[in-house]
């Protein structure tokens, strides 16, 4: 099989319109209905909810520490009604935080988490991210774990990476596999 990766010169916020259309796109072709986007102030959930209509969206919007100033912060830069009307949300604390994080500052030391965290950003940070929410997603219950979704994510803000992936719950986090990359920035 020969599919097309597109790579952005830049990662961040200007890429989000193209992700949408390469998203859709793919989607169509591999006959995939359901979208993961991380989106943590609701601008690329409001994209999200528009460009690709009709689809399962569930927005990701996690947080590193769980706080009422945070909750609060959400939502923010995007139509709070229309991405609720038009998508599953999932406020949550990050995979690759909690216990990971608790770890760390109890122990001075780097966690089994951590560390795959940093290895997944030596692919991109928005592969990362997108690997996270599709398992914090399966962990919801929000996807299934048998068949393909896409995931969305972006470096800063914004969307800049796209990826079929088949989702685990994060116990099988190793069994996860990321079937393609669509898009992602070149640097970051």
């Amino acid at each position: 099989m020969e599919t097309r990766i597109t790579y952005f010169e830049k990662p961040g916020k200007e890429n989000t319109d193209s992700v949408m259309g390469i998203v859709k796109e793919r989607a169509r072709e591999l006959g995939i209905n359901t979208v993961v986007v991380a989106s943590y102030r609701a601008f690329t959930a409001e994209k999200a909810v528009k460009a690709l209509d009709g689809m399962k969206i569930i927005v990701i919007g996690g947080f590193l520490e769980p706080a009422p100033k945070n909750l609060a912060e959400s939502f923010t830069q995007g139509d709070e009604k229309l991405i609720k009307n038009g998508a599953t949300v999932l406020i949550a604390t990050h995979l690759f935080s909690g216990m990971n994080r608790a770890m760390r500052k109890k122990f001075i030391t780097s966690s089994p988490g951590e560390i795959a965290a940093q290895a997944l950003r030596m692919v991109g940070v928005g592969v990362k991210v997108a690997i996270e929410c599709t398992v914090m997603a399966a962990d919801a219950g929000l996807v299934g774990t048998d068949e393909d979704i896409i995931a969305i994510a972006g470096t800063r803000s914004g969307a800049d990476t796209a990826i079929v992936v088949r989702p685990v719950n994060s116990q099988d986090f190793f069994d996860l596999q990321i079937k393609e990359i669509l898009c992602k920035p070149r640097s970051w």
